[in-house]
């Protein structure tokens, strides 16, 4: 169907079922050939713009195995800083996969094939090189309640049931949300959460660790609130037993260890790389010395040890199985998703991308959404449980020199080789010691109070959030931690958002000062030498923090310079233009008020001004133009447009008989510019034009994209806009000229006489669309606009 068939359809249907097609009124002036006429997007575009084409389409399932695109540059350096890498992380990752295990209520030996699936599978889709997945402290805590929780109610479920259950349908709602491409979702947990999050959780597990690693033999729960952990584990000190000695020298000889390496390694800078992998291995030191010291004491009392000991682990993987999946299990424990499913994301996306930053790297939270996801899918047939990214393993890594993915292979060797080659060894660990081991690992979990210093400095609010979460998880649980953060912090965006108010501005010339001798004194800055005389546009009520006695006036009598500070959206709209009116009210007075007007003939709600004030008021300007500066908007809905229709019909009623002018500056989106021109902005009307006979439109030009400079750049232009990684045009940012104005009537001339060549030699073309002349490209042409009508500019 060709364009005017197509149109004389849509005009018929439009006719048919009464719509407004609204065209505008407004043409301009001139011959038209060189004007340029906006047009409005269509449904068609924005249908084009969001179907993926062939291409794109086969590039995501490309992206989705991202090993792909390093692969075949895998080289014998890279090899070795990934073995290094690999087999440090493997020498942590085996006692605390199995402390962290205990922490599960699972037997030791799934935590080793946790973290055996982890890092042998999350290669295939990483596009982080430092994360390393397995048991992680908070998932295991967490994993652990709802196996009890979940028992009380069905006792016939086993706990390793349960949490293999738990980590296939985790899975598959992490991995449904990573093929979906909704990583961005992370964006909406703020970090102050985060860190309460893992503060609060961190100090709950160590309180619930505190008494296996005193050996405390009565009994309690250490899965309640932190604060009554804390409260039974000093009431029942006096219970502790030998454990204490095997549990407390193995954490002062972890921190002991840790601080001399840290030590040595700055007074000897040249060892610090040895230092490091001495530091970094000392959880398996401290395991194999206890290990030691535990089997010389309890070689010939296997049946009756001195203390606590891990026990038989098998050997191999004798729990592989086809995981249990039915509506009972599920049931179960559908309450306690939402909560894991959080913790499964935030620990690892936060790690992930900070870690990014440290090494300068982007990752793909959906991709990694992809690899958590199919990780716990694909780990429970191999007895596996909910795993993530590990904060102390990625950090151990990333110093480690690692450089790709494929260090995971080699970390899934070494826990291969001690799931089938230790298991004796395993027999005689000190429970303790793993209490030791997992007080210390989750230790740096803890967010230093400087931290939460530079939270108050940032953002009081915010650090009031981050308390508050801590608190909550110390007082009662993780899980409503959780929610209570995010939700608080939710309300916090929602109430900025719906409270923000814009700012009115005044101008302010401007000069620029070549050299910091002006900051001597006023007298040297008075006579300095000044230079791009220019006017910019500050806020009138200085909230910025701009100098107090710098000078700001008004733009014109009766006419307002309105920023909008954080969007347009419905929740905010009645909030900026009650704002906006208020102040209007405020500041001028109404076209057609007379002293004598009688208080009978006022409305109810505005008894008019005092006697005393009356002569004030009439000094004041009448309302002329409003200019709202939308550099902060993006897209506008309904009801952001009704409420702006509704203000607009207020104020012409204020300054009747005239019309209030609208301007907009600054506007980036066609959506928005096709949906205030629907409104009837962006245009004057034809009673408008009728009372305001001085008004002309004026307009911004710049030169054409064809100019001789532009052409002999346009090659290299469109070189460096080509995305090396992608192969795609990036969108070109804009390039254009000072602006130079004029009124449209002699611009058809002045178009012609820069075709010919002007002085400067560059061919000009208007920027913005003269069909919309209220639509401008910045606040001065804005302000010249409003100005012009009263025969000011």
């Amino acid at each position: 169907m060709s364009g005017k068939t197509s149109t004389k359809v849509g005009h018929a249907l439009a006719a048919a079922l009464r719509i407004d097609l609204g065209s505008e009124s407004y043409s301009a002036s001139g011959d038209g050939r060189h004007a340029y006429i906006e047009p409005d997007p269509t449904t068609g575009e924005w249908i084009t713009a969001h179907t993926p084409t062939t291409k794109q389409v086969g590039r995501y399932f490309y992206n989705i195995f991202p090993f792909i695109h390093w692969i075949g540059y895998y080289n014998l350096q890279w090899f070795i800083g990934d073995l290094i890498a690999g087999v440090t992380v493997g020498a942590v990752v085996i006692p605390q996969g199995m402390a962290y295990a205990e922490l599960a209520n699972l037997p030791a030996e799934y935590g080793l094939y946790s973290s055996f699936m982890g890092v042998l599978i999350y290669w295939f889709f990483a596009t982080s090189k430092d994360i390393t997945i397995g048991p992680v402290a908070v998932m295991s805590t967490l994993v652990g309640t709802i196996i009890i929780k979940t028992q009380k109610e069905h006792p016939g479920l086993s706990a390793p049931d349960i949490a293999s259950a738990l980590a296939i349908i985790c899975g598959a709602i992490v991995a449904a949300l990573g093929f979906l491409r909704l990583g961005f979702i992370v964006d909406f947990i703020p970090l102050p959460a985060i860190m309460a999050f893992m503060t609060g959780s961190a100090i709950n597990i160590v309180a619930g660790q505190v008494p296996t690693l005193l050996g405390e033999t009565a009994k309690f729960s250490t899965r309640g609130a932190t604060y009554e952990v804390i409260i039974n584990t000093l009431k029942y000190l006096p219970t502790a037993q030998m454990d204490a000695a095997m549990g407390m020298t193995a954490l002062g000889l972890l921190y002991a260890i840790r601080w001399g390496c840290n030590y040595a390694a700055k007074k000897h800078p040249a060892k610090a790389k040895i230092f490091f992998f001495i530091s970094t291995l000392r959880t398996a030191f401290v395991i194999l010395f206890y290990v030691m010291i535990s089997a010389a004491v309890n070689l010939h009392r296997r049946e009756h040890p001195a203390f606590k000991i891990l026990g038989t682990v098998p050997r191999g993987f004798k729990h592989a199985h086809v995981p249990r999946l039915d509506k009972e299990i599920i049931s179960a424990f559908a309450s306690e998703l939402p909560a894991a499913v959080i913790v499964l994301l935030i620990e690892h996306i936060a790690i992930s991308k900070s870690f990014g930053r440290v090494n300068n790297y982007t990752i793909d939270p959906s991709q990694e959404f992809i690899a958590i996801g199919i990780t716990n899918l694909l780990g429970p047939f191999l007895g596996a449980y909910p795993a993530t990214g590990s904060f102390s393993r990625t950090a151990i890594k990333s110093k480690s020199g690692v450089r790709t993915p494929l260090a995971g292979v080699i970390t899934a060797i070494v826990v291969l080789l001690a799931i089938y080659a230790l298991p004796a060894v395993f027999f005689y660990i000190p429970k303790s010691s793993l209490s030791a081991v997992i007080i210390h690992a989750v230790g740096d979990l803890v967010t230093p109070p400087n931290t939460t210093y530079q939270f108050w400095r940032v953002s009081p609010i915010d650090a009031l959030i981050f308390l508050m979460g801590v608190i909550v998880i110390i007082f009662s649980t993780i899980e409503i931690g959780i929610y209570c953060t995010i939700c608080v912090s939710a309300a916090v965006l929602l109430f900025r958002l719906a409270k923000a108010r814009g700012q009115f501005l005044g101008a302010a010339r401007i000069h620029s000062v070549v050299g910091d001798h002006v900051l001597d004194d006023a007298a040297t800055i008075t006579n300095a030498k000044l230079e791009s005389d220019r006017t910019v546009y500050l806020p009138i009520s200085r909230e910025d923090g701009h100098n107090p006695e710098v000078k700001i006036e008004q733009p014109s009598p009766g006419i307002f310079i309105f920023r909008l500070s954080e969007g347009l959206n419905y929740p905010n709209a009645n909030h900026y233009t009650d704002y906006l009116v208020q102040h209007i009210f405020a500041t001028t007075r109404p076209s057609d008020e007379r002293p004598n007007t009688k208080t009978g003939d006022r409305p109810w709600n505005d008894p008019g001004p005092k006697a005393k004030d009356e002569a004030e008021i009439l000094t004041r300007p009448t309302l002329r133009a409003v200019i709202l500066d939308f550099s902060s908007v993006n897209n506008v809905d309904v009801t952001c447009v009704q409420t702006l229709i509704d203000v607009r019909n207020q104020l012409d009623r204020y300054a009747a008989p005239r019309r209030v002018q609208w301007h907009f500056a600054h506007i980036h989106n066609r959506w928005t510019k096709r949906a205030l021109a629907a409104a009837g902005f962006g245009y004057p009307t034809p009673e408008y034009l009728a009372t305001t006979h001085k008004w002309k439109p004026i307009f911004s030009v710049a030169a054409l994209h064809d100019d001789p400079f532009t052409v002999a750049n346009k090659r290299r232009s469109e070189d460096l806009a080509r995305d090396v990684e992608t192969g795609f045009q990036k969108e070109a940012a804009a390039q254009s000229t000072e602006s130079e104005i004029e009124p449209v009537d002699k611009l058809s001339s002045e178009i012609r006489r820069a075709s010919a060549g002007s002085k400067s030699g560059a061919k000009k073309a208007i920027v913005e669309g003269v069909n919309r002349p209220f639509f401008h490209v910045d606040l001065t042409t804005a302000v010249h606009s409003a100005t012009s009508g009263s025969g000011e500019y």
